[in-house]
Parts: structure tokens; sequence; C-alpha cells
């Protein structure tokens, strides 16, 4: 079983440039002390038959024409809050992952607990992951905004693995973080917030919610 290899490699925090050499000051934005080091993560190549070394490559899908694709009816879940739901275009799409972003208390925060507690009913669930409060800081504010609803799930983590474990028990219809700078996987070395951290956190919420209809929001400052 061919095993991955791992490299080092440096990545700017401030515009995402990647460089195998460290610098003091980034060569393509010009920040300074922005190179943070980051393991990455490579699969081992696959030896053929004949001893060449090739990497295997499996396409999951091929070109199709446009004209032949078929089209599909998408339900949108209409929100409570008819702003928020005409910004989405009617509603959230099932599989879809949305960037809430915005200054620090402008009220991203309070925006998407009033919109999960409203797609919480009783045969659909909501998970609202407060990476950086408490639960009981969240129970605060819905409290504040008399917000009630048994299927409405409070996880305070920050591993992005632990909180997809959750997700996958728990089957909600939409997953909220919040924040994703707040949020890390084990695997990556740089602290949370980073360009590499975030790269690699979206990614795996996108790889959670495409194949299970579940619709992602992110909360960024």
């Amino acid at each position: 079983m061919p095993k991955s290899r791992t490299r080092t490699k440096y990545v700017c925090q401030q515009c995402g440039m990647e460089s195998p050499a460290f610098y003091g000051r980034c060569p393509d934005c010009g920040a300074w002390s922005s190179m943070v080091e980051t393991l990455e993560q490579r699969a081992a190549p696959v030896v053929a038959a004949s001893g060449a070394a090739r990497t295997l490559v499996r396409p999951r899908d091929v070109p199709h024409s446009l004209m032949r694709v078929q089209s599909a009816d998408v339900n949108r879940r209409p929100l409570p809050l008819d702003e928020f739901s005409r910004v989405l275009g009617g509603g959230v799409v099932p599989g879809s992952l949305v960037l809430v972003g915005g200054d620090p208390g402008i009220g991203k925060s309070t925006l998407l607990l009033q919109a999960a507690a409203g797609l919480a009913t009783d045969s659909e669930r909501v998970l609202y992951v407060t990476a950086e409060e408490s639960a009981q800081q969240v129970k605060l504010r819905a409290d504040r905004l008399g917000l009630t609803s048994d299927n409405l799930y409070l996880l305070s983590e920050t591993n992005v693995d632990a909180i997809l474990t959750a997700a996958e028990e728990l089957k909600p219809i939409v997953l909220i973080v919040d924040s994703i700078q707040t949020v890390f996987v084990e695997e990556i070395t740089s602290a949370a917030g980073s360009v590499s951290q975030v790269r690699e956190c979206t990614a795996r919420l996108v790889a959670y919610a495409k194949p299970r209809d579940t619709a992602v929001f992110m909360v960024g400052h």
C-alpha cells in the first residue's frame, strides 16, 4: 500500500502565495513576516508493472455538452427572513456553501441564529457550530431574541473532523460554522485562521455538504 509523502512549504498569510523556501518578506504582496511553514500531504506515486512511476488518476466525470445535460429542479429551502432569502435567490440550495462575511459585531451570528431557528422543524435538524462562543452564550442570545426550537442543535467545537463526525451522526439539513477563522484541521501545523487552514477546512466542508445535500453557512470576518 503506497504511503503519502509529506513536504514542507511556506504560505503567505496575506495573499496565499506558496513557496518551497522561506522569505522574511513575501515576494508577491510585500508583506513582512507573513510566510508560515505548512506541511503538505502528497499521495505516493503508483508503480506500474513496467516499473515506471505514475500517478493513479481516476476522473469522476467527463465533459458533457451543455445541451445534453439534464435540467434538475432545485427545491430551495425558504428562510424565515425575507431579505436574507431574497439575497440567496429565494432560499437555501441543498448542498450549497454560503459565506456570510462582514466586520465583527455587525450581527452575522444573530442573523444566522434566527435563520437556523426558522429552518429547524419537527422533522428536520439544524446544527449550529459555535467555535468562538460557548453554547451558553448562544443560548442567551436565543433567549433574548425569543427563539425556541427542539431541533436546533448547538456544538461548541473547533476541530473540523470532530464537527463533521457530529454532523454525520445528526444529519442536519443545514450546518452553520461560526466562524471559519477559528476552526482547524490537525494535519496542518499553522494556526487557525491562516490561509492554509481556511482553505483546507472549507474544502472538507464542501466535500461533506455536496453528496449529502446539506447546506453549509460559514461566518467570516
